[in-house]
């Protein structure tokens, strides 16, 4: 069956999704059209495409275990010199999402890894381009600010052309009695489509 890239993430819902994957654009970064916005969970792992039907009941079960939470976003921060990003600051939700990329990876799961570098949630803006065009997103939102309740994550895979495309929805579990928030819209295109949410930079 050959290897596929798969990626967990936390979806940035409307209307901030499309405004920060514009801004991102607007800086120059050439994969930005193929990355709606998005806070990782998981980073791009190969794996065999043999071990698919165990990553989703791994990721089910991760998901049963979690609850709704508050994402904040706030301001922008930078993984410079050690890597070419600039994002913009989870303020609120931080140890959510820590917990939740922990079990994801857990060593006696179907998706076992080590991080390159400690586990940082965040959203990114701009990734590999000039350091003036990084200076200049890392400045004109310095001031953003967003927020909403996390109700789940989602499991994706990247196609041949770069892209990242969501291939299932995994909803946080809840207690008998216990009602859902109201949900938050996914990222769309211009013509009001889904447009697929990524889980790397």
């Amino acid at each position: 069956m050959g290897t596929v890239t798969l990626g967990v993430s936390i979806a940035v819902p409307e209307p901030y999704g499309s405004f920060l994957q514009k801004r991102r654009e607007s800086f120059g970064d050439p994969h930005a059209h193929g990355i709606p916005t998005h806070v990782t969970l998981l980073p791009p792992t190969e794996v065999d495409a043999s071990s698919l039907p165990a990553i989703e009941d791994h990721l089910a079960e991760v998901a049963a275990e979690g609850r709704p939470f508050r994402m904040r976003l706030s301001g922008t921060g930078t993984f410079r010199p050690l890597s070419p990003v600039v994002f913009v600051n989870v303020v609120e939700g931080s140890s959510s999402c820590a917990w939740l990329q922990k079990r994801v990876r857990d060593a006696s799961g179907p998706v076992a890894r080590e991080l390159q570098f400690p586990y940082h949630p965040h959203v990114t803006i701009a990734h590999g381009i000039p350091e003036e065009a990084m200076d200049r997103a890392f400045e004109e939102l310095a001031d953003y600010e967003a927020a909403w309740t996390v109700n789940d994550f989602a499991l994706y895979e990247q196609g041949a052309d770069g892209v990242w495309r969501l291939e299932r929805d995994f909803p946080f579990g809840r207690t008998d009695g216990e009602h859902p928030p109201p949900g938050v819209p996914r990222q769309t295109d211009q013509a009001g489509r889904a447009r697929p949410q990524a889980p790397s930079h």
